[in-house]
């Protein structure tokens, strides 16, 4: 009996001091992490170009520097207007500088920096083990700053290329994961962010215990000069009987799908779609431009498409880039001035 006692004392001050640890962890991180709240105005895909519909979405993130915060690509890539609340309450305007939709990772810039910035320190992935305990902080059915402790359940190299020509990584994990905690940060045992929630892989639509985050090593090349600078557009690749179906007077190009207002691509003019079609079970919209050249190089494959994203994130300066369309049959020149963009992580 004095053996079962002592074991369930013992068993019961172990647990009190593990919920004490992750207690104060989530006391010194939570202000570094913030609630996203976008806007985004696409067309209905009815064939009018001029009737659209507004949607209203809720993500997560996390303050990297004074002024950027690191989220999911899926949260922000379509958004015209973005909020980023803080754990004080302070919202603050942002826009989207850097993307990259296969690796799902994006940087926001703030409008200013917050009154009171708790920055989070970023971990390096390459040292997770599997097994190694974390937890996710988001707000997941728009509650903010709710804790979902886990264990790190798997480590995925995809084969698959990002669309700027780099591997793809995530961490498999049994912390909970629903909407709302998308872009939020995972963390390690020792505060730091190891990783950026992406998805969850479910049959009901729920959580099922397996959810996926990108690594931080992953997002750490989205705060390099070789990221993805934001062009504001989400595009599709046309295969060769396409671009022959559409009169493309080349192998292939970018058919322009949706163009978000106040991007890049939206100040220049570069028009979405705006027919919702659905073609060898594949669903897009028809009538947007199709971008068939970047300065020197032509789009005609997947390899040119990695070539244009290398040749765009190759500058360290301002630079003027001619993009050439087909829109309604004919030729059109857009330039592009683009800024470069250099965040700094602690």
């Amino acid at each position: 009996m004095k053996k079962i006692l002592l074991f369930t004392v013992i068993s019961l001050m172990a647990f009190s001091g593990y919920s004490q640890n992750l207690a104060d962890l989530f006391e010194q991180n939570k202000q570094s992490v913030v609630t996203i709240y976008v806007n985004e105005v696409v067309n209905t895909g009815t064939g009018d170009p001029r009737t659209f519909a507004a949607n209203q979405g809720l993500g997560s993130g996390v303050l990297i520097t004074d002024n950027i915060v690191l989220t999911a690509s899926h949260v922000v890539a379509n958004a015209d207007e973005i909020m980023v609340q803080f754990f004080d309450g302070e919202a603050v305007k942002a826009t989207t500088r850097r993307i990259s939709r296969m690796a799902d990772v994006a940087l926001i810039t703030l409008s200013k920096p917050p009154t009171n910035p708790h920055i989070a320190v970023i971990g390096n992935s390459d040292e997770v083990r599997i097994g190694e305990e974390i937890f996710v902080v988001g707000a997941p059915m728009g509650l903010p700053y709710s804790l979902s402790p886990g264990v790190i359940s798997g480590k995925h190299a995809e084969h698959q290329l990002s669309n700027d020509g780099r591997s793809l990584e995530f961490f498999q994990t049994d912390a909970s994961i629903n909407t709302g905690n998308s872009g939020g940060p995972m963390f390690n045992y020792k505060g730091e962010v190891i990783g950026i929630v992406s998805s969850i892989l479910t049959r009901s639509g729920g959580f099922e215990g397996i959810g996926f985050a990108a690594t931080s090593n992953v997002a750490r090349e989205m705060l390099t000069n070789r990221g993805s600078r934001y062009f504001g557009i989400e595009t599709m690749l046309l295969s060769y009987e396409m671009a022959q179906i559409l009169n493309v007077p080349q192998e292939s190009g970018w058919l322009v799908q949706h163009v978000v207002k106040n991007s890049p691509a939206g100040k220049l003019g570069i028009r979405g779609g705006f027919r919702s079609v659905i073609i060898d079970e594949q669903e897009f919209m028809l009538g947007g431009d199709i971008i068939l050249q970047v300065d020197d190089i032509v789009i005609t494959s997947e390899e040119s498409v990695i070539q244009v994203w290398e040749y765009l994130n190759s500058s360290n300066s301002t630079t003027t880039y001619t993009i050439k369309v087909l829109r309604g049959g004919e030729l059109k020149e857009f330039r592009w001035v683009s800024s470069e963009f250099k965040p700094t992580a602690q």
